[in-house]
Formats: C-alpha cells, structure tokens, sequence
C-alpha cells in the first residue's frame, strides 16, 4: 500500500503537467480557430474603415479577424496562394476573373463610394469639374505632375481605365510618376510635390496631410467605386477557415453589417455606402 502511494505521488506531477499541457493546447487550437485572415485593399483601412467596422463583427461573432493591407491586386494573389481566408477589395473585374478561376467560392458586392482626382488648389492646368477624361488630357497636355500608385491596386486599376477612356493610355505627359505605393504614401507624395492624384473618397477623407490639395473633379459615373467581397475557396487551399471567413461574408451583407458601413463617418461625412445585393 505504501508502495503504490509512493508510485502514485510520483506519477501525479507528470499527470498534472500533461493534463495542463493538454489544456493550454486545445485553448490555443480553440483561439485560433476564432481568428481569421483577410487580405484587401489599403482603402479600407486608410480610411479608418476596419478599426469600426471589424469591432463590431468581434461583438456579434467572438471571431478576430486580422488584415493585410495590399493593393487590390496583390490581396488577391495572396488569397490565391491560400494565405487569406476571405477577400475585400474593389477591382470587379480582377474579382470575377479570381472567382472564374476556382480561387473564390462567390462574389458578393457590399458597398461603394467614388473616386476623386486631388490636385493643388490653384489648379494650374485647370482640371476642375466633373468629367475625368477631359481633366486627364488637360493634365497630359501640360505635361502637369500626376502621382500614380502603379502597384496594381483596385484605384491604379481604374487610374489605368481612365486614361485609356480619354486615349491617353501611352500618352501621360512627363509629369506622369509611379510610386509603386499605398493610396496613403500617394498622396503625401502628392501634397508635398504639388501634384495631381487619384483617389477614393474614403482615404481622402481620412488624410491628415493635405497641405495645399483639394477635390478637383468629382461628379462623373464613370468614378463609381464598387468593393467586393469573397471567401476563399478551401477546394483549393483546405486550410482555409471556411466556417469563420462565411460567417462574417454573411454578416458584413447582412442589415446588421451594412448599417456598421453606413454609420462610419468622419466630420459628418459618411465614407461608405452599403449595396449588398444590388
């Protein structure tokens, strides 16, 4: 009898420690489980948009989800090698082509604003208005300084249709630079050089450091700016949290969702407008 409690003293301290161990791990298994990976456009974050939008998601799911800010082009090739679980971005075209490809389960569309071109406010190549082809020619005309992102992003994406509209896809002027950048890094490049620059409303919005800029041409259809959003399909990358990365594509469409989109404002002014559906 003494012997077998002797052993059993001996043992316990194993068994306790694995017994915790075996705790601890289905605790981190567990944690994991509940946080998500999503790769999106540097929009909706510059904007400010996620840090009041993704709080409210954690509130009605327990789920975190952690972003990684890219052009739209980039956040979709990561989401191609399986390294997000869900996408949110704002290039329709390179988003159907991701889903045609097997890469996205199904395209949702959840909200939109407009894009802007940001220029001094003397306007020395007199873009003001409301059409964004007539203001490109002008700005390739004369030679006028125009930041692009150049990085594949949804906004270089359409920087790149807008000039093809005006039939200026070879002909920018040499004022026209790549900064290979964020929308964020754009436009301080912009307002320290005195450039032109576009952009979408929401990061404007949320740009501190304007100097001398100001909203030069806005009004046209053509600058409507639609954003997207898919899960990305585990057929292709089985470690994708499917379970999770639906529930907050369920969510973000859902009226719950779109009235966080509409409710983010800033001075008043809301940044987003929800269209999940339509």
């Amino acid at each position: 009898m003494n012997a077998f409690k002797f052993s059993w003293s001996f043992r316990a301290p194993a068994l306790v420690r694995y017994a915790l161990a075996a705790t601890i791990s289905i605790a981190s298994l567990a944690a994991s489980a509940q946080t998500i990976v999503m790769s999106s456009t540097t929009s909706t974050e510059q904007s400010g948009l996620f840090s009041y939008l993704l709080p409210e998601f954690k509130k009605a799911s327990g789920i975190d989800i952690k972003v990684v800010a890219l052009g739209t082009g980039q956040a979709l090739d990561m989401a191609r090698r399986g390294d997000a679980d869900v996408v949110f971005v704002h290039d329709q075209v390179a988003e159907e082509k991701f889903v045609a490809e097997g890469f996205g389960l199904k395209r949702l569309p959840v909200m939109y604003n407009d894009f802007v071109l940001i220029g001094p406010k003397a306007d020395p190549v007199g873009t003001k208005g409301n059409d964004i082809a007539v203001a490109l020619k002008k700005i390739s005309a004369a030679n006028g300084a125009f930041i692009s992102r150049g990085d594949k992003s949804g906004t270089h994406a359409a920087e790149l249709r807008f000039w093809k509209l005006a039939d200026l896809a070879d002909k920018k002027g040499s004022g026209y630079k790549e900064c290979g950048c964020g929308m964020g890094p754009a436009l301080n490049i912009a307002s320290s050089s005195g450039a032109y620059v576009l952009a979408d409303r929401g990061t404007w919005l949320n740009f501190k450091n304007r100097a001398d800029l100001t909203v030069l041409v806005e009004g046209d259809k053509r600058l409507f700016n639609q954003y997207g959003v898919m899960v990305v399909n585990p057929a292709k990358h089985p470690q994708v949290k499917l379970a999770e990365a639906q529930k907050f594509v369920d969510w973000v469409v859902s009226p719950a969702g779109q009235n966080a989109i509409a409710a983010y404002k800033i001075g008043g002014e809301q940044l987003f407008f929800p269209n999940a559906g339509k």
